[in-house]
């Protein structure tokens, strides 16, 4: 099933087309921590240069970490070192969480499989419209 799956489908990762051009046309220039592939193809007839990413899992645009995410978009031209010194204070980056079992919950949100709201503690009182009309 792998290889049909990589010919038809895309959203799991890149299908066998994008496999192939990405070898044939494009210039592999780096990758990242999390495994993805970054390409360039070079400017021609007027055109500027083409730069994409293959994912190394699931097509999630907030898996490109900020350094690879201002190349892609231009805003750096040199590609990024993966062995420059990161700040201290710079944490590792993390893509987007939300709508996975991993996403934040805040204590007293929404409850998550398998656990029960809170009780409240008596400080909540119900509205109710009757009140309101007299």
């Amino acid at each position: 099933m792998g290889l049909f799956k990589s010919i038809f489908t895309w959203w799991d990762g890149p299908t066998l087309g994008t496999r192939l051009w990405s070898s044939r046309n494009g210039e592999m220039v780096g990758t990242d921590l999390a495994g993805n592939r970054y390409y360039r193809k070079a400017a021609k007839n007027g055109m500027r240069e083409r730069r994409w990413v293959i994912y190394s899992g699931e097509n999630e645009a907030s898996r490109v970490p900020p350094e690879w995410h201002g190349w892609l978009h231009r805003t750096l031209e040199a590609v990024p070192d993966p062995q420059a010194e990161r700040r201290p204070w710079l944490r590792q980056h993390q893509p987007n969480l939300t709508g996975s079992a991993q996403a934040y919950v805040r204590p007293g949100g929404l409850p998550t499989l398998g656990t029960a709201r809170p009780r409240t503690t008596g400080d909540y009182e119900a509205w109710s419209p009757d009140e309101d009309a007299a």
